[in-house]
């Protein structure tokens, strides 16, 4: 793979178990009964998008399904209404991963926002479809708080993957 511009570093291989360490850890943060108020970020979103985005070989549309049925039946919604938003939403991040790498931390942030406002959209439109209640309009917020997110979630997810600086000077990378 090409190094993108920006890039200080090579990254080591992404580590399957560390993968599933965190989409497993960003299920249970989703069900850490708080209450579920519409403007709090959907952190498993966050991270299944991260790993669509960096590794789309290993963490696919078909995982973004199971999570999404094991969301439904967690807050007790119609199954297949969150199943059904982050399966459209792995797919949108898939799609863009070749192109978002390319991009600053920020401009990454701005380019799945779209994303996560999708992924919210089609999850109230299904709850009102089978006559569900409005939300109300702090469900924006939501997805804007994903966004805001994303550098933290790099920061986080990445640095397993980055190995110390390597004092030989005879090796180029």
């Amino acid at each position: 793979m090409i190094m993108p511009r920006g890039a200080s570093q090579l990254l080591l291989p992404a580590n399957p178990l560390f993968i599933a360490f965190s989409l497993v850890l960003g299920l249970l943060i989703d069900m850490v009964p708080v209450g579920r108020q519409p403007w709090m970020p959907d952190v498993l979103a966050l991270v299944l998008v991260f790993w669509n985005v960096h590794q789309p070989r290993r963490v696919g549309v078909g995982w973004a399904f199971v999570f999404g049925l094991m969301i439904d039946v967690h807050h007790g919604a119609l199954l297949g209404q969150h199943a059904l938003a982050y399966s459209l939403l792995a797919f949108g991040a898939v799609a863009l991963h070749r192109r978002l790498l390319w991009f600053s931390l920020g401009a990454q942030a701005l380019h799945v926002l779209p994303l996560f406002v999708l992924a919210a959209a089609i999850a109230v439109i299904v709850r009102l479809l089978v006559g569900g209640m409005w939300p109300g309009w702090s469900l924006v917020l939501a997805p804007v708080l994903q966004a805001a997110l994303w550098p933290i979630a790099a920061a986080l997810l990445l640095a397993p993957q980055r190995r110390a600086p390597d004092p030989d000077a005879h090796r180029p990378l």
